[in-house]
């Protein structure tokens, strides 16, 4: 989970979007509640936003350099696959700045 601590060199921005009720998106409800503490205090200056929305289906989108974003449906994941899903948005940050 070193990848956590480098977060915020690549990433501009990490935005969870989910319904608050749907069992689609209790995954990343759960998610956040268990890894936001932990992932602010590795990346105190980068935002994390939550948006909750009525029906939407569960998203995690990054932004990066130059207004670049990109989107993981998270539909039918586990915790463990949207910690991974999190971790390769965040390594492909890496590339879009060495451009």
């Amino acid at each position: 989970m070193a990848w956590r601590s480098n977060l915020s060199k690549g990433v501009k921005e990490i935005r969870f979007l989910f319904c608050q009720s749907s069992p689609a998106s209790a995954p990343a409800r759960e998610f956040v509640k268990k890894n936001y503490g932990d992932i602010k205090a590795r990346n105190p200056t980068l935002p994390f936003l939550i948006r909750e929305c009525s029906g939407v289906q569960p998203q995690l989108w990054a932004r990066y350099d130059m207004g670049v974003e990109r989107c993981v449906r998270l539909d039918g994941l586990t915790e463990a696959q949207i910690d991974s899903k999190l971790e390769e948005l965040a390594k492909a940050g890496g590339p879009l700045k060495s451009k």
